[in-house]
């Protein structure tokens, strides 16, 4: 008797057609983008002030680096992600469209976006003068948007880049799909160049930026204007930075910062900054945060030692607090 398995063999044909047709689009797809690896570890020793309880003052931090980019219809798409102590966990990303001459549309995800970029461009050799210290994240750092869950826009015109920011509800990681946050949207800009354009030399860099942030009883303004001038082996800087809460009763804030960093030769710098923080409270009386830091780093090819020591009174608003701390830090790129 005759079997017809006509039937059969088409399918296995069509098996092996479709295994073939995934196979050469998996080899398209991982052709069309380029990735690269990199990373970082970084060993610290930090000393708190006496009022905490600093526990073993040594630690351990490191970073990995995922980046991909490759020509998809003409334009260049870029991703990047940074995991930090953690394998396989996203501590910030960022997916990036470059359209040439229509500027670059990223979708942020923690890497930094719009004013938040230019909170704080004194010039430092290591950490900025408020880091490590308590509730100095609160103090007059400017940034509507910030840079979680946010669509990112860069562009550059006659020596001026614009880079703006804007979300729709809470600035958060979202994974997939809506954010629990209650918090509603906000916009911002930065405004960046150099002193080519005011006939002033490479040796200034300028930036100013503006953004709101909708909230409940009024919007919240943030403003920031900020000029570096460099000369020989020196860099100084100053910045001055306001918060306006729109909210009656809320507290407003005024910062005036400054900062010298000096590269002593190609592996050596220093620098110190200072910075007052005025909290303008409307319902008690004003109090100014003073903070100071001096910093000092040491770089020999891929490797880096770095101290910092900052200091403070009358942290986040609050008279007579006061904090300092102390870090050394030993990192190793690679």
């Amino acid at each position: 008797m005759k079997t017809n398995n006509k039937g059969e063999i088409m399918d296995k044909l069509k098996k092996v057609g479709l295994t073939a047709l995934a196979g050469s689009l998996a080899a398209v797809s991982a052709n069309a983008a380029e990735m690269t690896v990199s990373g970082a570890t970084l060993l610290t020793y930090t000393s708190e002030d006496a009022t905490e309880v600093t526990g073993n003052p040594f630690g351990m931090k490191t970073n990995l680096g995922f980046t991909a980019s490759g020509d998809v219809n003409g334009m260049t798409v870029s991703y990047m992600q940074t995991s930090v102590d953690q394998f396989a966990g996203m501590s910030s990303a960022r997916l990036s469209i470059d359209m040439g001459d229509m500027g670059t549309l990223a979708f942020d995800q923690g890497s930094g976006s719009g004013l938040a970029t230019i909170d704080d461009k004194t010039p430092t050799a290591a950490e900025e003068i408020w880091d490590g210290l308590d509730g100095a994240t609160v103090g007059g750092l400017v940034g509507a948007a910030g840079n979680k869950g946010v669509f990112n826009y860069i562009q550059s015109y006659a020596g001026v880049t614009i880079n703006a920011a804007a979300r729709k509800g809470a600035g958060v990681n979202n994974s997939d799909g809506a954010s629990s946050g209650t918090a509603q949207g906000a916009w911002d800009f930065a405004l960046t160049g150099s002193g080519d354009m005011l006939g002033m030399g490479e040796g200034l860099a300028w930036g100013v930026g503006y953004g709101e942030a909708e909230a409940t009883g009024g919007d919240n303004e943030h403003m920031t204007v900020f000029a570096n001038y460099s000369f020989g082996p020196v860099t100084a800087g100053y910045q001055i930075s306001n918060i306006d809460n729109g909210a009656g009763g809320a507290t407003d804030e005024e910062v005036d910062q400054w900062g010298v960093a000096i590269n002593v030769n190609d592996s050596l710098s220093f620098s110190y900054g200072e910075r007052d923080v005025k909290f303008d409270k409307a319902t008690a009386t004003d109090v100014t945060e003073n903070g100071e830091g001096i910093a000092v780093a040491y770089t020999m090819g891929s490797v880096k030692l770095a101290g910092n020591r900052n200091k403070v009174t009358n942290n986040g608003g609050t008279t007579a607090s006061n904090d300092e701390m102390t870090e050394v830090a030993l990192s190793f790129a690679f």
